[in-house]
């Protein structure tokens, strides 16, 4: 077990001050500029998470709108990010007295010192607090065995050095139906399911949700590919803010077609609430 991960059962961090508030912090530099400096803790095989970037952008336009909670967000990725300085830029699109709209841009230096950016997105902000308590709904919790029966990182083979450090930073416990891959062995069904929350014990809100959509395993593995599969377009709809405890995490592929696959996220809560939803589209490297 990870330092990180002893941390759950020692002292849990709290919502505000935990790894993930303090790597997801921005210092605004004049209204609507933030500086960050984007930790490697979040990386895979080197690049920044997407969920990760996604929470820093999602935590810039919480401070630059009046309202604090993402409904919806939708971010397209446009060259990979890396840990290290970062500029944030906001723009408020829209005010209103329900929602309010805004756009923000990630923006990090090349080589010769031009701006390049990294991901743009655009989102609509409420207060989850005020919507009404009815629900009339078709979903269903996904059926994951208890916790202690699925698998995490220490079940499986170490990693190499540097290739997966978001890892030690996650509690993450995947359905044993859904880790043939990493056996070897595929299932050949576009499917991840997993026990989710963060390595020092601190409970989601709706910041964590925006990662949390993303932190699994692609489904990709379990159609028989392997590889890295870097998202295009992600869109995440938060429905409901979470109740404490671990959440769990269902992710379903239907179509792989020309070298793109989509992936469809549910996060439910300990309540068996439906908290977020996502779709993505992701790039696969063939051959």
């Amino acid at each position: 077990m990870s330092e990180a991960a002893s941390a759950t059962t020692a002292q849990r961090a709290t919502i505000g001050d935990s790894e993930f508030d303090r790597d997801t912090a921005l210092t605004r530099r004049e209204p609507g500029v933030y500086d960050i400096d984007l930790s490697a803790g979040w990386t895979i095989i080197s690049a920044v998470n997407g969920g990760y970037l996604l929470a820093v952008l999602g935590r810039a336009l919480a401070d630059a709108l009046p309202h604090r909670d993402p409904f919806t967000i939708s971010a397209h990725y446009l060259t990979a990010s890396q840990p290290g300085p970062a500029v944030v830029r906001t723009d408020v699109v829209r005010t209103g007295r329900t929602l309010s709209t805004g756009q923000a841009s990630l923006f990090q230096y090349d080589a010769e010192g031009n701006e390049v950016e990294r991901i743009r997105v655009l989102a609509s902000y409420g207060d989850l607090d005020t919507l009404p308590d009815d629900v009339r709904t078709t979903a269903r919790p996904p059926a994951i065995p208890p916790i202690e029966h699925c698998f995490g990182a220490d079940d499986g083979p170490a990693p190499v050095d540097g290739s997966s450090a978001i890892t030690e930073r996650l509690m993450l416990k995947l359905d044993p139906a859904t880790v043939g891959w990493a056996i070897g062995r595929p299932s050949g069904k576009g499917e991840m399911r997993a026990w989710f929350g963060l390595a020092d014990g601190r409970d989601a809100d709706p910041l964590s949700l925006l990662l949390a959509v993303d932190a699994l395993p692609p489904t990709a593995f379990e159609i028989g590919i392997s590889g890295w599969v870097p998202t295009v377009e992600l869109t995440v709809h938060v429905r409901h803010r979470p109740a404490p405890g671990p959440l769990r995490v269902s992710i379903t592929t239907r179509n792989l077609a020309g070298g793109f696959l989509e992936e469809d996220a549910e996060v439910w809560d300990s309540a068996d609430r439906l908290v977020a939803q996502s779709r993505q589209l992701a790039r696969v490297r063939l051959g």
